[in-house]
């Protein structure tokens, strides 16, 4: 009988993680092992239970988010391979992936490849990550036409912080925070900082650290 990876999906969100269930039950070689909502469930599940697989979100709405605990179970069980997942366009996670171990990074809805073809490749021992970050559209420009410092400002943007607050925290000064908002508006053609930071929420363009670690305590979640 050919043999079966056990396959644990974790995602905070209904529609992604039935998405990752109904690839695991049609992906030949794969077994759902479970299906969890929260990203500390799953480093609980992996001590537990046989584990081959581990398909996590970065994004938790409630309790450690998926990068962290992709850390743990990977230090708690180094047979488990992991594949990191994310619907927004947030870069930078990728080379903290990368330097963590995690085996392979996939962006859900940049990525060229399917998932399926990521769980083939993890499990033969590759590591999989993308060529190249993804460029979506934002306003009149795209992602790369933004320096990495207008990419800083316009996280602190989507925090709601001030000039000065996100001043402090790149360690530079309020006078250049504002002429890279400015800059910002410019390549973009948006109105205002406001029009900023909600739009580059909405798109997933960038995402604050503070968004992805200073999550609310868990409330539960599901397993099957």
């Amino acid at each position: 009988m050919e043999k079966k990876y056990n396959v644990v999906v974790v995602d905070d969100q209904y529609v992604s993680r039935s998405f990752f269930e109904i690839h695991v039950g049609m992906s030949k070689g794969y077994v759902l092992a479970a299906s969890l909502s929260g990203a500390e469930q799953a480093i609980a599940f992996c001590l537990e239970h046989p584990v081959d697989l581990v398909i996590m979100d970065v994004m938790m709405k409630y309790g450690l988010d998926g990068l962290t605990c992709a850390k743990t179970i990977h230090r708690n069980n180094p047979g488990v391979r992991i594949i990191l997942t994310t619907s927004t366009a947030e870069a930078r996670w990728i080379d903290e992936a990368w330097e963590a171990g995690i085996d392979s990074f996939w962006f859900k809805e940049y990525s060229d490849i399917s998932l399926t073809q990521v769980m083939d490749r993890t499990m033969a021992g590759e590591r999989v990550f993308p060529d190249s970050p993804p460029n979506p559209d934002f306003g009149d420009a795209e992602k790369t036409d933004l320096s990495d410092r207008e990419l800083d400002v316009l996280r602190g943007l989507t925090r709601n912080l001030t000039n000065e607050e996100i001043a402090e925290s790149l360690h530079i000064s309020p006078h250049t925070v504002k002429r890279h908002i400015e800059n910002l508006l410019v390549k973009t053609g948006f109105r205002n900082r406001i029009d900023l930071a909600v739009n580059a929420k909405a798109l997933g363009v960038v995402v604050h650290e503070d968004d992805r670690t200073e999550n609310r305590p868990p409330k539960g979640g599901n397993r099957s």
